[in-house]
């Protein structure tokens, strides 16, 4: 009798160590979201978008026209450099300094004109709340335990495509 009592003693203690054993591997599965792609394709055809895209084209031509007019102040600097017109010379550098100048403030207050926009745009409350409760269900029918958003994040050096839940997402907050 007390060979057997030892030999269940052992038995459940056997089982008792590999559920241990089995809860302690619970192997975490991970998902990625790409934000910036949710939005853009959720977004794609919204006035405000649109109107950013608009705002931007032309604050880009309004820029090439400006480099187009130094690189033609250059061309003529360079023509009268040859001719040996010092007067034309220094007219043309103070020109080119000028424009380059003004070219470069209008550059740089036209790039945060548009960072504020798009940081209005990317901060609509009510689209990432929606966003946040899609990609919780989302990842909870995939059986997700954890969803990282891949422009956040810059530790990700890799990940395979089958964890990338972005498309899921995005179908799923057209369906509402």
């Amino acid at each position: 009798m007390n060979a057997i009592c030892k030999k269940t003693l052992i038995f459940v203690l056997a089982i008792f160590a590999a559920g241990t054993l089995f809860a302690q591997q619970h192997i975490t599965n991970f998902g990625v979201v790409d934000t910036t792609k949710v939005y853009e394709q959720f977004f794609r055809n919204s006035s405000a978008v649109k109107s950013y895209e608009e705002k931007r084209a032309a604050f880009q031509e309004e820029i090439s026209r400006r480099a187009d007019e130094i690189r033609d102040l250059q061309t003529k600097l360079q023509e009268a450099q040859d001719l040996g017109m010092d007067s034309d010379v220094k007219k043309y550098q103070d020109s080119i300094k000028i424009k380059s100048s003004s070219l470069k403030s209008y550059t740089q207050q036209k790039n945060t004109e548009l960072n504020n926009i798009k940081n209005n745009l990317s901060n609509n409350n009510e689209f990432y709340k929606n966003l946040n409760r899609t990609i919780k269900k989302v990842a909870e029918n995939e059986g997700l335990s954890m969803v990282i958003n891949l422009q956040q994040s810059n530790s990700i050096l890799w990940y395979s495509p089958a964890v990338d839940i972005t498309d899921k997402v995005i179908e799923s907050l057209e369906q509402q």
